[in-house]
């Protein structure tokens, strides 16, 4: 079933499809699995896309060392796309980030530019949106996605999803909870516990 798999997600990546699996056929491990391999090896423009549509929620995370994004439902990994973060210069920042705001069509006021299915993270400017994919960091810090993969990630998200943006180096087929947690959380559970001491 594994070399099956494999072969079948190096034919689709090859033709630039993006393929879909049955959630029936099998574990979700072996999905998550799956969409691992298939986004270590990704070209710009190129996405794997595997998401059985379940009611679990949607977390976003985007490694801007590897210009990879990962979508999560719930905990298993079931899609991963070739993104395009910011420069140097305007560098994507890092953080977590509930989506705000949501627009099929849009266009930037700031550059004069077209942000097909952008999805806002910050007021200041930081969205998802379909665009230029070179391979590299070339956005104003944007994260730029293949069209046809921003396409399905504004129909699964709702406002309020999470979307992590990272430093870390990560490609995980299950979604590791520390992710979302905050520094803050993490300094007030401290201080909570010193309470009982």
């Amino acid at each position: 079933m594994a070399k099956l798999l494999n072969l079948a997600i190096g034919t689709m990546l090859a033709l630039g499809a993006a393929p879909a699996f049955a959630s029936d056929e099998m574990a979700s491990d072996e999905v998550a699995v799956a969409v691992e391999a298939a986004a270590a090896t990704l070209a710009p423009n190129r996405f794997v896309w595997s998401d059985p549509g379940t009611a679990e929620p949607v977390t976003v995370v985007i490694s801007v060392p590897l210009q990879r994004a990962f979508v999560y439902r719930g905990e298993a990994l079931v899609a991963a796309t070739a993104v395009s973060t910011g420069t140097d210069d305007k560098p994507t920042p890092t953080g977590i980030y509930p989506i705000l705001q949501k627009a099929e069509k849009h266009r930037s006021n700031l550059y004069d530019a077209s942000m097909p299915y952008m999805q806002r993270l910050t007021w200041d400017g930081i969205a998802l949106h379909a665009g230029a994919n070179p391979g590299f960091p070339a956005s104003h810090g944007c994260i730029r996605l293949p069209t046809a993969f921003a396409k399905k990630l504004f129909e699964v998200t709702t406002l309020g999803t999470n979307v992590v943006v990272t430093d870390d180096v990560l490609m995980e087929a299950r979604l590791n909870p520390e992710l979302l947690r905050t520094d803050a959380m993490r300094a007030n559970e401290a201080q909570f516990a010193s309470l009982g001491d």
